[in-house]
């Protein structure tokens, strides 16, 4: 769930949900403080039923211009980059709804307030609520009380909900040369996605690999680390490892390992950049990627088209 990954999860920074809730509200004992506290808590109530109407307007309104937003891996800067994150996900999910229990408030200094809580997010009608746990600080700005700054730590079971998008079958074509198959499904109970990845040469080819590569991935959110991570081992004696970064439209993995014994070479780094487009379609782009250190092309993006 785009803010609702694996949260607060990269210290000093990745969604939704961090963005759906900041905005809350708990007890405060002070009585001067209780007109603020009062206005807090109709602030949170507004946010959540304007994210389960999908009122963007109302959304970006609570936002600062320069606010910050982090959960797991992804940060997010700026109003217009936040709310559009929120659009995107609304997008893939249309009938999620939120709920914010504000369970901490302090007044840190007229106008800025600290606050702490929990939000329930619902994918669809029926679904079992999943809790995530947020902080934000929030300042007034005229008569409102703006998000400048919003840290969010998903339940462990949403942790790889910003991937479901994956889950299937696709397929992408190389030029003349090969065919790539990819299959992701959920595992152990929705704690982990394995990856299968078929590549086969095209009827007629030469290649060393007549029979083409086989590779199998295990993506896992990693709780104390913060992180959700890959690891990837294939048929030709390579392996690897690595995390995934969100910026609100386009991932990263970001991976490091070791090559077939056919490459000269002991480790490799690279970086995968894969966009969706909510069509069904999505393009990989191989980028930054290096043998020992030494600097190689990136490799021609590719467009996977899901079959399934």
């Amino acid at each position: 769930m785009r803010c609702f990954g694996f949260s607060s999860w990269r210290a000093g920074a990745r969604s939704l949900l961090a963005v759906l809730g900041l905005c809350a509200v708990g007890a405060v004992q002070a009585a001067d403080t209780a007109p603020a506290v009062e206005e807090l808590r109709k602030a949170s109530a507004a946010y959540a039923e304007a994210f389960t109407k999908g009122d963007f307007a109302t959304l970006a309104d609570q936002w600062a211009a320069r606010a910050e937003l982090v959960e797991g891996g992804t940060r997010l800067e700026g109003r217009e980059a936040i709310v559009d994150s929120i659009k995107l996900w609304r997008t893939r999910n249309p009938q999620a709804s939120l709920a914010i229990e504000l369970t901490d408030v302090e007044m840190v200094a007229e106008p800025i307030a600290r606050v702490a809580g929990v939000m329930r997010f619902t994918k669809k009608p029926g679904d079992k609520p999943l809790e995530s746990r947020f902080t934000g600080l929030r300042v007034k700005e005229g008569s409102v009380w703006r998000l400048v700054e919003s840290r969010v730590t998903p339940a462990h079971a949403a942790a790889l909900d910003d991937l479901d998008w994956m889950l299937g079958t696709w397929q992408a074509e190389v030029a003349d040369r090969a065919t790539i198959e990819i299959s992701y499904e959920k595992a152990l109970g929705g704690y982990a996605i394995v990856g299968k990845t078929k590549i086969m040469p095209k009827p007629g080819k030469v290649t060393l690999l007549p029979n083409g590569i086989e590779a199998l991935e295990v993506i896992h959110a990693d709780r104390d680390a913060g992180l959700i991570r890959s690891w990837v081992f294939d048929s030709t004696g390579a392996k690897a490892e690595g995390f995934f970064e969100f910026d609100g439209t386009s991932f990263e993995k970001v991976m490091s390992g070791t090559p077939s014994d056919a490459v000269s070479g002991r480790v490799a780094t690279w970086v995968q950049v894969i966009s969706p487009s909510g069509e069904g379609k999505a393009t990989t782009h191989m980028i930054e990627r290096r043998i020992d250190g030494v600097g190689m092309p990136d490799a021609a993006p590719l467009t996977f088209k899901k079959v399934r």
